[in-house]
């Protein structure tokens, strides 16, 4: 009877602490889904943010534009020896879409890591005014791009 007892509050101990290192695996695991769920969430948010981006620039809102971009933005054009601040990136846009009334942006794949969004897309339009010196050609013109995008307490630095 004793060797019993003995048994059954082994087998009781046992099960109780199995049961603890369960609960607590279980809360870490739990924790850990947590984050990635703030991450996705993040990323998410941050995704949009560049949607909102593109979508402001194609429609001239540059008020909006301005509300997405930080104080400090800077865009890396390929060829310039230097970066852009707000200023340069809306008479660049306004030049070009001068050029090319009908200029849109389409997105082609967008992947969000942490604080960078990277964007595949790619532009169209018809060159329809003069654009860095060469004349209108009624062409139609596509051009891809990529961009990768940090955004900082919600706007694009």
């Amino acid at each position: 009877m004793k060797t019993l007892k003995l048994k059954f509050v082994k087998a009781i101990i046992l099960t109780s602490l199995l049961f603890m290192a369960l609960c607590c695996q279980n809360q870490v695991d739990k924790d850990e889904l947590e984050k990635f769920k703030a991450m996705a969430q993040i990323q998410e948010q941050n995704k949009e943010i560049v949607r909102e981006v593109i979508n402001a620039i194609d429609s001239g809102d540059l008020d909006k534009l301005g509300n997405l971009l930080s104080d400090d933005f800077a865009l890396y054009p390929p060829g310039s020896t230097q970066s852009w601040q707000k200023e340069a990136l809306y008479k660049a846009r306004n030049t070009h879409f001068a050029a090319f009334p009908d200029w849109v942006h389409k997105i082609e794949i967008m992947v969000a890591e942490g604080d960078k969004v990277a964007v595949k897309l790619t532009q169209y339009g018809t060159h329809k005014a003069m654009y860095k010196g060469i004349e209108p050609t009624n062409q139609y013109v596509t051009v891809p791009a990529t961009n990768i995008m940090v955004i900082v307490d919600g706007k694009v630095k």
